[in-house]
């Protein structure tokens, strides 16, 4: 496969192969919990639905399919439903059933056709994909749960309780920095889930072992440098990754407080929903900006002393 232009299918196809080796690994060895089915039904479903969708608005906007044009574009475009498939079906867990799994990945590719919002002269989706599968999974099923922690570490022992971990951070750091430039956005959400633990620990006099005790899953690792940081629906500017970072952990607190669980694909979800919405009346005020400047009168020009 050739090397790619742009820095953002590079960092596609990092992502693609980490997270295929984690899934390869995880039912191989490391003790996942589902069924080859799970991932299977998941990939199925987000490749025809990006498939079928994209020839629907490439035809509706009468332009050439993005995968047109040979295998690599094949299958380059498929990346992102190839992470969204496995991401889904490695998070969720609806015991031997099929058709949560596939309603998840369907509602995750759909969402990036349908729920877009105008920046700038373009359009774009404000979910994270995958993300809003597993959020809408819980909501429309409610006795699907989430992956039990310790399968991700289920057959690890000693040493290697800490490498994969370790192994996960550094590449996700390394992808991060070089690829999609999250590390402020990963800064804030982490220094925000610390700042929310301690406080509901001087709060409620929970101890703070115990309000921190999500950091130290390997769940959390992947929410924090896999999901989070998805660099087609946060802030590209600095400031703003670390306003989406903080609110996320914010809203993750507010969740534990009112006792919802699963918080934080719900913490997720809602700092989108807001984005989103301020992003539309962004682009609605800008609309309006060009009216109002033709319905106003003109200026007389000043007669020269």
């Amino acid at each position: 496969m050739s090397r790619p232009a742009d820095p953002r299918v590079a960092a596609l196809r990092r992502f693609a192969v980490a997270i295929t080796v984690l899934n390869v690994l995880g039912h191989t060895y490391l003790g996942f919990e589902q069924s080859w089915l799970h991932p299977l039904t998941a990939l199925a479903v987000t490749y025809s639905f990006e498939l079928l969708l994209e020839l629907l608005e490439a035809r509706g906007a009468g332009r050439r399919p993005r995968f047109a044009g040979g295998p690599v574009a094949l299958v380059d475009f498929l990346l992102p439903a190839h992470i969204t498939g496995l991401a889904v079906a490695m998070l969720l867990y609806p015991n031997e059933r099929l058709a949560p799994m596939a309603f998840a990945a369907g509602v995750a590719i759909a969402s990036k056709y349908l729920l877009r919002v105008p920046v700038g002269r373009r359009s774009r989706h404000v979910y994270n994909p995958s993300n809003l599968g597993i959020t809408a999974t819980l909501v429309c099923f409610p006795w699907v749960g989430i992956a039990q922690p310790y399968m991700f570490t289920e057959n690890l022992f000693g040493a290697g309780d800490w490498i994969l971990p370790a192994v996960i951070v550094g590449s996700g750091t390394f992808l991060n920095q070089r690829f999609t430039r999250r590390l402020p956005l990963i800064g804030a959400w982490l220094g925000g889930f610390f700042a929310q633990a301690l406080l509901r620990s001087l709060v409620t006099g929970a101890p703070l072992q115990a309000t921190l005790a999500p950091m130290t899953g390997v769940a959390f690792v992947l929410f924090t440098f896999y999901m989070v940081t998805d660099p087609g629906t946060t802030p590209f500017g600095r400031r703003g990754q670390v306003a989406f970072g903080a609110a996320t952990a914010a809203a993750y607190g507010a969740l534990v407080a009112l006792h919802v669980v699963f918080g934080l694909f719900f913490a997720l979800t809602a700092v989108c929903t807001v984005r989103g919405a301020y992003l539309a009346l962004r682009a609605a005020s800008e609309q309006r900006l060009p009216k109002r400047a033709l319905l106003s009168p003109p200026v007389p020009a000043r007669s020269e002393p």
